[in-house]
C-alpha cells in the first residue's frame, strides 16, 4: 500500500529561511513537494538580498520541484526572532539601515499577522533558526552576552514562536526545529555556549511536546542532523582557514555507520514525514538524520584505532546508493 506524503491544502510557516543551501530550505521545499503552502520569516538584515535574488530568479534551480513545476513562497514576513514584542527592540535595532521600512517583525507582531493572513489556522511550523556571536570561542572564553545571546537566538526563540502561534495552529498540527550533536556531546570548535542552546532546545522540545500537546493538540519534535556546509556553519572558522564544518564532515564519513555524504534532502524527507499526518503519533523525539554518528562512541580513524589489530577492519566496502 502506498504511504505518499499529502500535505495540500495545509499552510506551513518556515522561520529563519536564508536561503537554498541549508536544511531550513530543504525542509521548506519537501513540504512544498508534498503540497503545502509556504509562507517564511527572514531576518531583516538578509530580506533585501532575499528577496532580490528570488525575483531576479537566482534561487530559480534550487526551486525546482519532481514534477517539474517551481515552488512557490506565497508569503514573507520579516522576522527577529530575538525580539518578541516591540517593546523588547533596543533602539540602535529600530534606527540600524539594514531594519529601515520595516515594522512589525517581533515575533508576536509576526504570528498576528499570520494568524490574520491564514485565519483557517496554520498546520506546520518550522524554526530553522541558530545564531551566537561567540560560536568561534571555547565555552571558557564565551562572554555572559554571548552565551545568552546564543540561547535567546537559537532555543529560547522556538519557546516564544510556539507560545505566539501555537494558539493558531490547527489541532493535529506539528512543529519542528533543527538541533545538533554537540547538544549531548562535546564537538571541539563549537562554541560560544551553541552546544548549551541546542542543549536547551532539545529539553524544551519534550517539554513543548507535553505542553503544547494538551493545550494545542499539535506535536513538537527536533531534528539532530548531521554536518553539511551551510552558510552558517562555514563560518565557525577564521579567514584563510579550512573551515570547522569540513572537519565535521570528513570525521563523519569516517566514522559513522553509513560511510555516506549526508545530503540537505537527507533531512528535508524526513522532516516531511514528521510534520505529516503519517507521523500523528510521534511527538517530544530527537530524530538522528546523521548516518548513525550519535551511535558511535569510539572513533575508527582514530590512531589508536589504527594500530589496533581490528583498526582496518571497519573500512567501508560496500558503494552506498544515492552517492552523487
Amino acid at each position: 500500500m502506498a504511504l505518499p506524503i499529502d500535505l495540500k491544502g495545509k499552510v506551513a510557516f518556515v522561520s529563519g529561511m536564508a536561503d537554498p543551501n541549508g536544511y531550513g530550505w530543504a525542509i521548506t521545499k519537501s513540504l512544498a513537494e508534498a503540497g503545502a503552502t509556504i509562507v517564511v520569516g527572514v531576518w531583516p538584515p538578509a530580506l533585501k538580498i532575499f528577496e532580490t535574488n528570488l525575483r531576479r530568479g537566482k534561487f530559480d534551480e534550487d526551486m525546482m520541484l519532481a514534477d517539474g513545476s517551481k515552488m512557490v513562497i506565497e508569503k514573507i514576513y520579516p522576522q527577529d526572532a530575538v525580539y518578541d514584542t516591540t517593546d523588547d527592540v533596543p533602539e540602535e535595532i529600530k534606527t540600524n539601515k539594514r531594519y529601515a521600512g520595516l515594522d512589525g517583525y517581533t515575533i508576536s507582531e509576526v504570528a498576528a499577522k499570520v494568524a490574520g493572513d491564514y485565519p483557517q489556522g496554520i498546520d506546520i511550523l518550522v524554526h530553522s533558526i541558530a545564531n551566537g556571536p561567540d560560536v568561534k570561542k571555547p565555552l571558557l572564553e564565551t562572554s555572559r552576552a554571548g552565551y545568552l545571546a546564543a540561547s535567546s537566538a537559537s532555543a529560547f526563540s522556538m519557546v516564544s514562536l510556539v507560545q505566539r502561534i501555537g494558539p493558531h495552529m490547527n489541532p493535529g498540527g506539528s512543529v519542528i526545529s533543527l538541533s545538533y550533536l554537540a547538544a549531548e556531546k562535546t564537538i571541539p570548535g563549537y562554541g560560544g555556549g551553541m552546544s548549551s542552546a541546542k542543549a536547551q532546545l532539545e529539553s524544551d522540545t519534550r517539554t513543548l511536546a507535553f505542553e503544547a500537546g494538551r493545550k494545542y493538540g499539535v506535536r513538537v519534535n527536533t531534528l539532530s542532523a548531521g554536518p553539511l556546509k551551510t552558510r552558517a556553519a562555514t563560518a565557525i572558522s577564521e579567514k584563510g582557514e579550512k573551515a570547522f564544518i569540513e572537519f565535521a564532515i570528513d570525521y563523519s564519513k569516517a566514522n559513522a555507520p553509513m560511510a555516506q555524504d549526508l545530503y540537505n534532502d537527507d533531512v528535508g524527507n524526513t522532516a516531511a514525514f514528521l510534520l505529516s499526518p503519517l507521523a500523528r503519533a510521534i511527538t517530544g523525539m530527537t530524530i538522528y538524520v546523521d548516518n548513525g554518528l550519535h551511535s558511535i562512541g569510539m572513533a575508527v580513524d582514530s590512531q589508536a584505532m589504527m594500530e589496533s589489530p581490528i583498526g582496518t577492519s571497519f573500512s567501508p566496502e560496500v558503494e552506498y546508493p544515492g552517492q552523487r
